[in-house]
């Protein structure tokens, strides 16, 4: 069986949209993995966290056979592969995955919390995600679209000259 997700890529250091460009080649290049959809790129100011700087962030549709912890454990993978480390909570990234939704699942395991905890208020995932796909429902929180209605737009701005490619 291959399920539709969501997943929300970002960076904030070095060559940021080099580095997202290659993570959508690189989850394009999983197994049993297809990219559907890229959203625009988007800026974004640091949520939380010591002073760093600005992400960009895009959200991705894909469709995949791997299951949600496979998934996972692949997109850790992608993300220490273009040097991630996970020294500071809300540190600054090189690369950022996450799930955001896998399938309408809904599950409470602490190592993979679906849909992801705070998705209904980021503003970084919910705006390219309703780009992508305007009617999208975030499971237990509703549609998309009335998530956004409720945030303030201060930080985030679209960069229409960051364009991230579908795998080849």
């Amino acid at each position: 069986m291959r399920a539709r997700a969501v997943l929300s890529v970002g960076a904030n250091l070095g060559d940021r949209l080099g580095t997202l460009q290659g993570c959508v080649q690189a989850i394009g290049g999983l197994r049993e993995t297809d990219v559907l959809a890229i959203s625009p790129v988007y800026e974004t100011a640091p949520v939380g966290g010591p002073p760093q700087p600005d992400y960009l962030n895009a959200v991705l549709l894909i469709q995949t056979g791997l299951p949600p912890r496979d998934l996972l454990d692949a997109i850790h993978a992608i993300e220490a592969g273009f040097g991630r480390v996970r020294a500071e909570r809300f540190g600054p990234r090189t690369l950022d995955i996450d799930i955001i939704s896998y399938q309408g699942q809904v599950s409470d395991d602490p190592e993979l919390t679906l849909p992801h905890p705070r998705a209904h208020e980021r503003l970084f995932v919910l705006l390219p995600w309703s780009d992508l796909d305007p009617g999208a429902e975030l499971p237990g929180h509703g549609p998309v679209a009335a998530l956004l209605a409720g945030l303030d737009r201060a930080g985030v701005r679209q960069v229409p000259a960051a364009v991230l490619a579908r795998p080849s």
